[in-house]
């Protein structure tokens, strides 16, 4: 409870505002304002206050209860909550704002006082959390759109290395008509969430009022009120640019976005057991047949109706906002160097670059679909599409000198004189790598990894790794880094790399064991003295 009767004080006395006053009592100004607003407005009790009454007295005088009682003040009119939801939930465009106002204007006429519109928020949210999850709404046309990730994953396999990406599916359905717009992802970071937001507007051919979402990072950072949540900033100004508001669902309430949560419903149980069936090697081949599933389920009519959600939606469409004439664009920038072998890193992929920029600082551009790589100076060096998946390479022959073997640092003569330091099996996995991609120089970081283990296992624990791999068929890197330290613990002390620990310790002076004794040290310390003594009394 605040301090009432300093509050008083300060205010009628000591004339502080009500800004002053919180800073000083450590209390929201907000709170001080409403309630010397409410002190100025009773007419139970004025300034000066008596000296016995206590906070409670001025309390249960200026609100009309006691505080901490559930009574509510019958001088305030109580708002038609109900029929504020009902307005908000079936009126396009209609704000909190515009029904306080009218809330306002009602009591007015009626000669009860008016919540201030904090409050008059604070209550309706009070009022949503206990009574809206038994309403029912008939969704208004072209108002939302609910967007949500399904909970199933799906397995994508990459033809080379065998490595599995997994595959988020994100939904989009419009509440009136349920059209359902869904698409396949390997990274829901924050370019590809807004990729997919912008296909979704695409495929309904417009833009709602109002795009529900859940509390996803890539949309939400904080939401602990629902009133003022703190949206993600890209996707705030991805919402400003299609003239669109973002109306994130209450945590832990999916209610809010019901509609979403019955579309994911509808997917997992249907078609979605037949895609979980199949091997997907491509993202473009498995959003295919998403898509072509997802239309035959937009054609389907309704269990209960004569109509399918196709048919609803070209009414619907035409209540939506237009697209607007370009799309929105999140746009990822990193600085990189050029390595040895002309490529650069981004996103865990590989994107050649001219020789002339060799070892070189170059910018890179990134929306979710293109990667530009600029010089430090800003021209554009390279335009190239996204790698669909970790560990692609993206090399253009044109960027690497005729004769980058001799050119480069890194080459194939490199690596296999390395390998046989190590020996015969190490020497075969590095000449099966460097032919396993279309070009040389794809390979090179590979080689560089495999034989880097070194530094921690024994040349010994690589080359037993490199016959396992070549016994089994599985010559890669990932193999070897996922079996060289079990090969190693196997092996024993033999296995790790212990030359470092040497090499650390050459040139160190060993002190006998007994140096430290107190003996030791006080005999030597007697010597030294009775040196200086001797020497002091030849020179004097």
């Amino acid at each position: 409870m605040l301090d009432y009767k300093s509050i008083i004080t300060k205010h009628f006395r000591l004339h502080m505002s009500g800004a002053d006053i919180a800073r000083q009592l450590g209390v929201s100004k907000s709170g001080v304002n409403d309630f010397l607003r409410e002190f100025k407005k009773s007419d139970k009790i004025s300034y000066p206050v008596p000296e016995s009454i206590t906070n409670y007295g001025i309390h249960e005088l200026v609100y009309g209860h006691a505080p901490g009682s559930n009574a509510r003040n019958e001088l305030f009119a109580y708002p038609d909550f109900e029929s504020v939801f009902r307005q908000m939930e079936e009126r396009k465009n209609m704000t909190l704002v515009f029904l306080w106002n009218r809330y306002q204007k009602d009591c007015e006429g009626s000669g009860l006082k008016a919540y201030q519109y904090r409050q008059f928020c604070e209550l309706y949210a009070k009022w949503c959390e206990e009574n809206y999850e038994t309403i029912h709404l008939q969704a208004v046309i072209g108002q939302k759109m609910e967007v949500d990730f399904a909970g199933q994953t799906f397995d994508l396999v990459d033809k080379l290395t065998g490595e599995i990406t997994t595959i988020v599916v994100f939904v989009a359905v419009l509440p009136y008509s349920q059209m359902i717009y869904a698409e396949g992802m390997t990274s829901s970071k924050e370019p590809q969430w807004i990729d997919v937001n912008n296909h979704a507007i695409r495929y309904f051919g417009g833009v709602p009022s109002i795009v529900v979402c859940d509390n996803c990072k890539q949309a939400v950072i904080a939401n602990k009120d629902w009133i003022e949540p703190d949206l993600n900033k890209d996707y705030a100004a991805w919402a400003d640019h299609n003239h669109t508001a973002i109306l994130p669902a209450k945590v832990r309430k999916p209610k809010y976005k019901s509609s979403v949560e019955n579309s994911v419903g509808i997917l997992e149980k249907g078609f979605f057991h037949e895609l979980e069936e199949m091997t997907w090697f491509s993202l473009e081949q498995f959003n295919e047949a998403l898509w072509e599933k997802l239309d035959k389920l937009n054609h389907q009519n309704f269990s209960k109706k004569d109509c399918s959600r196709y048919d609803m939606w070209i009414d619907e469409q035409k209540e939506l906002m237009p697209l607007p004439s370009t799309y929105y664009q999140y746009m990822e920038r990193k600085t990189a160097k050029v390595s040895g072998d002309f490529h650069v890193r981004f996103d865990n992929a590989y994107y050649s670059v001219d020789k002339a920029f060799l070892h070189k600082n170059v910018t890179i551009g990134a929306t979710s679909d293109t990667v530009n790589i600029y010089s430090m100076s800003g021209s554009l060096i390279k335009s190239w599409p996204r790698a669909s998946h970790r560990g692609k390479w993206m090399t253009d022959p044109d960027h690497l000198p005729e004769k980058f073997r001799e050119m480069s640092e890194w080459n194939s003569t490199y690596f296999i004189k390395r390998a046989m330091t190590v020996g015969p099996n190490t020497v075969n996995v590095i000449e099966h790598v460097l032919k396993s991609r279309e070009h040389e120089v794809q390979t090179y970081r590979l080689c560089l990894g495999i034989l880097n283990f070194t530094k921690k296992y024994s040349k010994l624990a690589l080359e037993d790794c490199c016959k396992a791999a070549i016994n089994t068929n599985h010559i890669s890197y990932s193999f070897i880094k996922n079996t060289i330290a079990s090969v190693a613990e196997e092996i024993g002390s033999s296995g790790y790399n212990t030359r470092i620990n040497e090499e650390r310790n050459k040139g160190a002076f060993v002190m006998d064991s007994h140096a430290g004794d107190i003996s030791n040290l006080l005999s030597r310390s007697s010597h030294l003295a009775d040196q200086k003594r001797k020497e002091a009394g030849h020179e004097d």
